[in-house]
């Protein structure tokens, strides 16, 4: 028995799979269509891709996975190591990472494989594990640092592979060597913001929580926490704290800061941080009910800082997400593009052509914690 509905599938005692050439047939188009829309679609007009994408979505066709392995010799995979998180507020923007990850790769005909590995070492035998017996496409890496070993394993053997984190001195690219692909959200342009926000309120002694030097994004957050301040002529002096990331030495770092009566706000490097200084905040109110309350700001836009009604920088990870996709796809040969941009993928940041990297701009919630000078 045939189908009268245009696409030509054979219905006998049960479904039977969709072929190529069934898509074809339903959207009125050539085989080869079917195929640029499924590898290739920006070479495909958007009216046409959009019918055959209906007809592929209609017959709920798949593509034969292991056919295309065969022709293509790729695996359509990309891994990512299962980041171990230490700390639940700030691991939920890795959770939100990976989810849009996964989502993106999927958009582009991918599928994220999530391997774990205990160090560094661990990490690159699972590369060459997984190169050799499932041949995936790339990697994307996260938690990168100075003379990272994974970047130069994977750059010695020219392995397609993206970092969330930008470069961080000469010891992650060999001299004379491009940079490697990275995406990485402006750190020293969201604590500008909040710096700037508490500055629009009145807050002239604003105080920095940061985690201990050397830390990269660390770094960069308190630099634009500091220009804010230079540029209102506030910078010398200023009052800063350095502590590891977690709402307990949060709070201890604060209250040293917060002895001072004349700080009446603080930019803290995270969401954690800023949880401790808000508890400080609060201990202080009790114990000195007649100082002005104490104004702060996180980084990270957490679903704790939304709770709290603390204000906080929002990190942009489908933005993220939707980029390190693509400069993976870039650099595999005959990978297919995603045919629009993904979510949030407009939400504001650059690309540097030559680098092939993007630095995306994060955005400053307000919300009830950052209260204006009295």
């Amino acid at each position: 028995m045939r189908s009268d509905r245009g696409g030509g599938v054979a219905r006998g005692t049960g479904p039977i799979r969709a072929t190529l050439s069934d898509v074809a047939a339903r959207a009125g188009v050539s085989r080869q269509t079917v195929s640029n829309v499924l590898n290739t679609p920006e070479v495909v007009r958007p009216a046409t891709r959009e019918r055959v994408l209906r007809a592929v979505a209609e017959l709920d066709y798949q593509p034969n996975t292991a056919a295309r392995r065969l022709r293509t010799h790729r695996s359509h995979v990309l891994g990512l190591r299962m980041p171990e998180v230490g700390d639940g507020v700030s691991g939920e923007i890795l959770d939100r990472y990976l989810h849009a990850l996964a989502k993106e790769a999927q958009r582009a005909g991918m599928r994220i494989m999530l391997f774990a590995a205990d160090d560094e070492e661990a990490e690159i035998r699972e590369y060459r594990t997984l190169l050799a017996t499932a041949g995936l496409d790339g990697f994307a890496l996260t938690h990168t640092y100075p003379g990272d070993g994974r970047v130069r394993w994977l750059r010695e053997h020219r392995v397609p592979f993206v970092t969330f984190g930008r470069p961080r001195g000469e010891q992650d690219d060999p001299p004379g060597a491009e940079p490697h692909p990275w995406v990485d959200v402006d750190g020293y342009a969201g604590t500008r913001m909040a710096t700037e926000h508490l500055l629009e309120l009145g807050h002239r002694r604003i105080g920095f929580l940061g985690w201990p030097d050397g830390s990269g994004p660390g770094d960069d957050r308190r630099a634009g926490w500091y220009a804010a301040l230079r540029a209102a002529g506030l910078s010398e002096g200023a009052p800063e704290e350095r502590t590891e990331e977690g709402v307990s030495p949060g709070t201890g770092a604060a209250a040293r800061m917060l002895a001072d009566p004349a700080v009446t706000a603080l930019v803290c490097v995270s969401d954690s941080l800023a949880l401790g200084a808000l508890a400080a905040a609060r201990d202080l109110s009790l114990t000195a009910p007649d100082r002005p309350p104490v104004a702060v700001t996180g980084f990270d836009d957490t679903p704790v800082a939304r709770a709290v009604g603390l204000t906080s920088v929002a990190q942009p990870v489908e933005a993220v997400a939707a980029r390190t996709v693509e400069l993976l796809l870039a650099q595999i040969p005959g990978a297919a593009r995603p045919a629009s941009p993904g979510a949030g993928v407009g939400r504001g940041g650059r690309r540097d052509q030559e680098r092939s990297s993007f630095l995306v701009t994060p955005r400053l919630v307000v919300r009830e914690s950052s209260r204006p000078a009295r």
